[in-house]
């Protein structure tokens, strides 16, 4: 047994699809993709981590509380999630004229990146 580990401990390896498993078709529609929903509060088997700057992260949190103050008590994760699933689903339906296409081709810090689809 590994040093610090305790009988009954889990690994924290993850076991990820592989290449075949990622591309294949799903055969999902465009419809069904416009419809795209964030997975709510619920035990997810697959994580990411992601780093944020101090100022992305204080962002996040404004957010989180903003939403609150509206009475929406969600966590960081879940406005990650939503924010997403919102993009996906844009990218989906918009394809080249996508927000998330149009911010990744700018150059970083351009007056593109904040420009709302059409």
């Amino acid at each position: 047994m590994a040093p610090g580990r305790t009988v009954g401990s889990r690994s924290r390896r993850v076991s990820l699809p592989g290449v075949a498993e990622l591309l294949r078709h799903t055969g999902r529609d465009t419809a069904v993709d416009a419809q795209r929903q964030a997975s709510g509060r619920e035990r997810h088997a697959q994580k990411i981590t992601v780093y944020l700057s101090a100022s992305e992260l204080l962002d996040l949190e404004r957010a989180r509380l903003t939403l609150r103050a509206f009475g929406i008590t969600v966590d960081r994760g879940r406005i990650v999630r939503e924010a997403l699933a919102v993009l996906l689903a844009d990218l989906d339906a918009g394809g080249d004229k996508s927000l998330v296409t149009r911010r990744l081709r700018a150059p970083a810090g351009s007056a593109a990146e904040g420009t709302r689809p059409d």
